[in-house]
């Protein structure tokens, strides 16, 4: 047997048929007004006379025109990696904003062939200041060394920058507030392949209704970013899952052969 594939065996807790290895350890559970008064007549009219005009409508109306002001004051096809850490380091184009300590931009090499995608940061992940961390982390760095790759070798970050409350799924509209900034990270990444991790990341990047098992085992294109995509598991899906790791090491594998097609294109 390989020896890439044993050592992805190794780390996944699969069992092989060499000596038997301890298995991949559960889950741990992260836990991570003063206000003037108007006297008189006469200083009302006054004060509305001069009044400013304010915004109408709902609270997120507001806010979609806010994020659209932003969107129009920087053109972010433009942006170089720097220029864009800092662009969305400052981003309040949702409300995730108003609760995160920092954005996660991403991590690792930006030239990388391979870019790992989640779906957003968790308090964990916050915390440490990278995607994927803990006990999830651990496995996906034990399957990207089965590929070939350091954590190092590739670059990985999620479809919003912000973690949302209580570690919840981000939203539609979260992910869409974040669109042009992934776009534009595959566009200065310039990756072979995007291996998106977990069923949300998939259905939000796809825009699908699909389940996680209908989308895998095939190529996926959208718009806007031209780049085969392929689906697989999330790691902490896999730790609460271990039988399903069998299936996460055939979407690698389908990964691992894209790859090795488009080197051999390249030379």
């Amino acid at each position: 047997m390989p020896n890439q594939h044993n050592a992805y065996l190794k780390a996944m807790g699969i069992d092989v048929w060499v000596e038997r290895v301890p298995s991949t350890p559960d889950v741990t559970n992260f836990n991570i007004e003063h206000v003037s008064t108007i006297t008189s007549e006469s200083q009302i009219e006054t004060q509305v006379e001069n009044a400013e005009p304010v915004l109408t409508g709902s609270f997120e109306t507001t806010k979609e025109k806010i994020a659209e002001t932003q969107a129009e004051k920087v053109n972010i096809d433009l942006l170089d990696w720097q220029a864009l850490s800092l662009h969305i380091s400052e981003c309040q184009s949702c409300a995730l904003s108003e609760n995160r300590t920092k954005t996660l931009f991403g991590t690792g090499n930006q030239t990388a062939s391979l870019m790992i995608l989640g779906d957003a940061p968790n308090g964990e992940d916050e915390h440490q200041g990278e995607a994927f961390s803990g006990e999830a982390g651990m496995l996906l760095t034990a399957m990207l060394k089965a590929m070939g790759y350091q954590r190092s070798d590739v670059y990985i970050s999620n479809l919003v920058k912000c973690r949302t409350a209580e570690n919840q799924d981000p939203s539609i509209e979260e992910v869409s507030a974040c669109e042009s900034y992934l776009k534009r990270q595959v566009e200065l990444l310039q990756p072979d392949l995007i291996l998106a991790l977990g069923s949300i990341t998939a259905q939000r990047l796809l825009k699908s209704k699909s389940t996680l098992n209908r989308l895998r085992s095939q190529l996926h294109y959208i718009d806007g970013i031209n780049v085969p995509i392929i689906v697989s598991f999330d790691p902490a899906y896999l730790l609460r899952s271990p039988n399903e790791k069998r299936k996460a090491w055939d979407d690698l594998q389908m990964a691992m052969k894209e790859l090795s097609a488009v080197d051999r294109v390249k030379s």
